[in-house]
Formats: structure tokens, C-alpha cells, sequence
């Protein structure tokens, strides 16, 4: 069985391409595939995330997603899939669809209900306690930002950890003092559970305090640079880490800078097409595409990067 151990290094969050009249474009997503998740930059691959439209895609494409995923990278290297429910039922049918397309490991949204507050309850708790007793498979909690309402408090986190089928924690809860709070009280009671950081603003910052990777939807833009700041920081280089993140820091600024922020993917992938990788950057409703001069900057900033010319 999958532990937390397996789960380190770079975690690529795959965007999805669509066609012109809104279909998934496989093909281009193979082209996705083949840019990000190369075994020298990328150890896992999380599909059907926020990153792949999860929401905006049929039961079907999803798992269909998870089957070119699958299929793309082998047997051997781990593939996440995102379980986004309104609830408990749902949850179940997402975690055992997605398991019997192929995936090792299911990352779980919270579901409507656990908002409002009811986050720092025992509600999170139980619900996985359930789930994991129920589906008998490796399971990771999707922490969202603590401002979202959805975040769970460090308390909650810590006794999920706990829970026997719970492997990792995509931790993102957008405060540097809430990230290390969680790392530290998590790995108090639950060592070998796995920290995956995905708090896009500040890379450096959360690969500095500690953790066990990065998972990132940047990633399927820009895995090498991900990667180079990833090795640094495991060889505890400080002046690599900081060139790395030199690097780096345009191509945040641009995919995550403008408003709304919920737009970040479709950014990536406006990047992937100015790259050759892609032919369409153009998201499913509600998302929307972005406007020239929010593409512009892509643009600007993956030629400073060096990833463009």
C-alpha cells in the first residue's frame, strides 16, 4: 500500500486542454503530459483537480482522464485524483470511480457542508474516518486557504493525520504561520504522513520552513523551474534556492498576480500555448478567457524566465 514515504518531490496538478467548441483535447492533453510529468522533474501526477476543470467535467471525462494518465506514465509512479463532493455519498462514488480508472490515491475536497465554520469541528474528522473505512484506499486532505472558510484548523489536520488510509495533506492554507503550524503539528503525531505545499505565492518561503514536496499546478507550465528549487532545497543550498526562486517569481507574479485568481489555469495553459505545447488555452464555463494583456504578461514573463524566447 501507498505511504506517505512515496509521495515526495514534485507533484504535477495537469491542466486540460479543451478544442475550440469545448471538448476535451486529448491529444493536446498527451502534449501536456509529455511536457510536465517527465520523470526528471516530476515524482506524482494529480489529475482532476482545480487545475483539470474538475468541476466543469462529466463522470465520464474524468474518468477518462485518469485512464490517458495512467496509461501516459506507466504502472509504477503515483497518480492522485481529485474527489470533489457535495457530500458523503458522492465522495464515495468519486474515490471508488476514480480508483477503478486507475488512480493510487484520492485527494479529498471538503465537502459544502464542513464551511461556515463547521471546519474546526470534528465534522472534517469523521467524515474521513468513514470514508477511509469505507473505500480502504490511501487517501489525502485537500486543505484550502483558512480565509476560504474551507481551511481545517491545525487541531482538525492533526487528528486527520491520524486516521489510518489519510497518507498526505495538499496543504494550502495561504498563511505562511498556518502552513508551519500544520507541518509541525502534523508531523508531531503522524511522521510519515506527507506535507505537499501548493501555497503559490511563496514557494520558496514553504520549501524553506520544511516539507516533503511541492505540488503545484505551475507545474505543468514550468516543471523544470519547480524542480531546480526542489533539488536546492534539498541540498539545503541557499544560493540555489534563491536563484531558482529568482526565476521563478515573474512566472508567479503572472499566473497568479491578476485578478480574479481563480484564473490561474487558464493562464498556465495561455502559457502552454504560447509555447507550442497547446493549440487552445480557452476554459470551460464559468471560467472565462483571459484578456490580451493578461496573456501578454504570461508572455513577458516566461521569456525573463528563459522558458520562451
Amino acid at each position: 500500500m501507498i505511504t506517505g514515504k512515496d509521495l515526495g518531490g514534485i507533484t504535477v496538478a495537469t491542466v486540460l486542454p479543451f478544442h475550440e467548441d469545448g471538448a476535451v483535447d486529448w491529444a493536446g492533453y498527451e502534449a501536456v503530459l509529455a511536457h510536465c510529468a517527465r520523470p526528471e522533474t516530476t515524482d506524482c501526477v494529480f489529475v482532476n483537480g482545480h487545475a483539470g476543470e474538475a468541476t466543469a467535467l462529466t463522470a465520464e471525462e474524468k474518468a477518462e482522464v485518469i485512464r490517458r494518465t495512467r496509461d501516459h506514465i506507466g504502472k509504477d509512479r503515483i497518480l492522485l485524483a481529485g474527489v470533489v463532493p457535495t457530500g458523503y455519498p458522492e465522495a464515495v462514488a468519486q474515490a471508488e470511480a476514480a480508483r477503478e480508472a486507475g488512480a493510487d490515491v484520492a485527494v479529498i475536497f471538503p465537502a459544502e457542508a464542513l464551511g461556515g465554520g463547521n471546519a474546526n469541528t470534528a465534522a472534517g474528522v469523521r467524515f474521513i474516518e468513514k470514508l477511509g473505512a469505507e473505500l480502504q484506499m490511501p487517501l489525502s486532505i485537500f486543505q484550502f486557504p483558512i480565509a476560504s472558510g474551507f481551511g481545517f484548523s491545525t487541531p482538525v489536520l492533526a487528528e486527520m493525520a491520524q486516521i489510518p488510509e489519510v497518507v498526505a495533506i495538499k496543504e494550502g492554507s495561504a498563511t505562511l504561520l498556518a502552513y508551519d503550524e500544520n507541518r509541525r503539528a502534523v508531523k508531531a503525531v503522524a511522521p510519515d504522513v506527507a506535507i505537499l505545499p501548493s501555497n503559490f505565492h511563496w514557494f520558496f518561503a514553504q520549501v524553506a520552513l520544511g516539507g516533503d514536496g511541492i505540488l503545484s499546478g505551475l507545474a505543468s507550465l514550468v516543471p523544470d523551474l519547480l524542480a531546480d528549487l526542489w533539488k536546492a532545497s534539498q541540498d539545503m543550498d541557499l544560493a540555489r534556492m534563491r536563484a531558482a526562486n529568482d526565476r521563478l517569481y515573474p512566472v508567479v507574479r503572472a499566473i497568479y498576480g491578476p485578478s480574479p485568481v481563480v484564473d490561474m489555469h487558464t493562464r498556465m495553459k495561455d502559457g502552454l500555448r504560447l509555447m507550442g505545447v497547446i493549440r487552445n488555452s480557452a476554459p470551460r464555463l464559468p471560467l472565462l478567457p483571459q484578456s490580451d494583456d493578461v496573456v501578454e504578461g504570461v508572455r513577458k514573463a516566461l521569456v525573463t524566465a528563459g522558458v520562451l524566447q
